[in-house]
């Protein structure tokens, strides 16, 4: 049976044998959240969740509502130039269930050479204007 080694210990298997990277084995969890009342936000409004320092390397996210957020309006997670980076647009309808997200794009990055802000953006229809919001995590990995 052959061996085959992961990316991130791939070192483990050369002679000498090279250090994993602290950022992704034995790292630490952080977590960024950032709640949107739902206040009408037009399609293509920004809304800025974090700032996550440089460093870091995204792991998944998670966002779950007090109330659908329509069926129409859908929600990005990205940066400027990447509105999609993290999550794809698409609609969330699913009341108080927390739904996980990521794209294997981003989860495969190296970490951040620089700090960036983190954006949701609405698209195709505005949010309802109502006492409902969503609540949105963020979570990196760091060393």
């Amino acid at each position: 049976m052959a061996t085959t080694y992961a990316v991130e210990v791939a070192g483990i298997s050369t002679i000498p044998t090279t250090q994993n990277s602290g950022g992704f084995q034995g790292a630490r969890v952080r977590c960024f959240r950032a709640t949107i009342p739902y206040d009408g936000q037009a399609s293509g409004d920004d809304i800025v969740l974090a700032r996550v320092p440089a460093g870091y390397t995204f792991a998944y996210g998670v966002i779950v509502a007090s109330a659908t957020a329509g069926a129409s309006a859908t929600i990005a997670i990205g940066v400027s130039g990447a509105t999609g980076k993290y999550r794809t647009a698409a609609t969330f309808t699913a009341a108080n269930t927390p739904t996980l997200f990521g794209n294997a794009a981003a989860m495969d990055d190296a970490a951040l050479t620089s700090a960036e802000t983190v954006l949701a953006t609405v698209g195709t229809a505005s949010l309802p204007n109502s006492a409902d919001f969503a609540v949105i995590e963020l979570y990196y990995i760091a060393p």
